[in-house]
C-alpha cells in the first residue's frame, strides 16, 4: 500500500471513540461494520438507546443485529426511525407492500439482487441513505450467501493527492436502467431515473469526503471523452473491488437484520449458495441529495 492509504487507516483506526452505555458494539473491522447486542429492533427503543444506534450507525457505516424476531410493521417503524420509506422501482412493479423490497433467490432464480459491487438506486435524485435487510431464510447448510461492505470514505482517501483533486472536479451520470440491462439483460417497459452527482460528495451527517460512483448504476462522466470516462471509472471500481482493507463480510443467520449506510459504503451480495434458497426484505430510507 503508499503511504496516503496507510496513514488513512492509521487515522480511522487511532480515533477515540467515547464507550456505549445501552448497547454493545463489536467491530467487525478496524475500519467498518459492527455487530450490535442488547437492543430488540421488536421493542420501542429508548431514545437514548436509539441515539447510541444511530452513532454507531455513523461511526461504523454498518450494523449487524441477530437473532431479531420482527414482523413487517416491526421493520418499517425501525426504518421510519431514520426517515420517509423508499420506494424501489421493482417493488413498485409488484403487488403489497410496496415500502419491503422481497429479496429471495432458489434453485430457480436466473440471477439474484445485489451480485456486483453497487450501492442502491444511486440513480435518484435523492438516493437511500440506508438500508435494512432482514433475512429469516438462509442457506440450509449454515454457510453461503454472505454480503462484503466496502467503506467509501476510506476509498477516496486511499487514493493520491492529485487523483483526489481531479476526481473533485468531475460529476457523474447514475442511469437506473444499467441493473436491467448489464445485469439481468433486458429492460423492463418502464422508465427509469437518470440523474448526475458529483464524483467526490460529503457526507451529509459527518462532512467527510467519500467517493461517489459505483458499478451498479455509474453510466459515465461527462467532463471527459468516453474512452477517458471508461477507463477512469474501471480504475475506481477496480480499486473499491480489489482493497481487501476496505472492506468487512457479514456472514448470515436467520433473523439477522443488517443495516447499512449507503451514502458510504458499496455493497456485493455473494451468491455461492446455488441451489439452496436465501430469502429476506429489505426496507430503503429516502436520503438527501448528493453533495459535493
Amino acid at each position: 500500500m503508499h503511504r496516503e492509504a496507510l496513514l488513512a487507516i492509521e487515522a480511522i483506526v487511532k480515533a477515540e471513540r467515547e464507550p456505549y452505555e445501552t448497547i454493545r458494539v463489536n467491530p467487525l473491522t478496524p475500519v467498518i461494520g459492527a455487530e450490535i447486542e442488547g437492543v430488540d429492533l421488536a421493542g420501542d427503543l429508548s431514545n437514548r438507546q436509539f441515539a447510541e444506534v444511530r452513532r454507531a450507525f455513523l461511526e461504523h457505516h454498518i450494523l449487524v443485529f441477530r437473532d431479531q424476531r420482527l414482523s413487517p410493521e416491526d421493520h418499517k417503524r425501525f426504518g421510519r426511525r431514520f426517515g420517509r420509506l423508499h420506494v424501489h422501482p421493482l417493488q413498485a412493479m409488484r403487488e403489497g407492500d410496496n415500502e419491503r423490497l422481497e429479496v429471495k433467490a432458489s434453485k430457480d432464480s436466473k440471477f439474484v439482487a445485489g451480485e456486483g459491487w453497487h450501492a442502491d438506486v444511486t440513480c435518484d435524485v435523492e438516493p437511500p441513505m440506508g438500508s435494512m435487510l432482514y433475512l429469516q431464510t438462509t442457506p440450509e447448510i449454515g454457510v453461503g450467501g454472505d454480503t462484503l461492505f466496502a467503506n467509501m470514505h476510506l476509498a477516496y482517501e486511499m487514493l493520491s493527492a492529485p487523483m483526489r483533486a481531479f476526481l473533485e472536479t468531475l460529476t457523474a451520470v447514475h442511469d437506473g436502467a444499467i441493473p436491467w440491462v448489464q445485469g439481468y439483460g433486458y429492460r423492463p417497459n418502464q422508465t427509469f431515473q437518470v440523474n448526475e452527482h458529483p464524483v467526490v460528495v460529503r457526507h451529509p451527517e459527518t462532512g467527510r469526503k467519500l467517493l461517489y460512483v459505483n458499478r451498479g448504476f455509474t453510466s459515465h462522466i461527462p467532463q471527459l471523452a468516453r474512452f477517458e470516462s471508461a477507463a477512469l471509472l474501471e480504475m475506481l471500481y477496480r480499486h473499491i473491488e480489489t482493497q481487501p482493507a476496505l472492506a468487512c463480510r457479514v456472514r448470515w443467520t436467520p433473523d439477522t437484520l443488517v443495516f447499512w449506510d449507503n451514502r458510504c459504503t458499496q455493497h456485493h451480495a455473494v451468491w455461492d449458495y446455488y441451489p439452496l434458497d436465501r430469502a429476506g426484505h429489505r426496507v430503503s430510507i429516502v436520503g438527501e441529495r448528493p453533495v459535493a
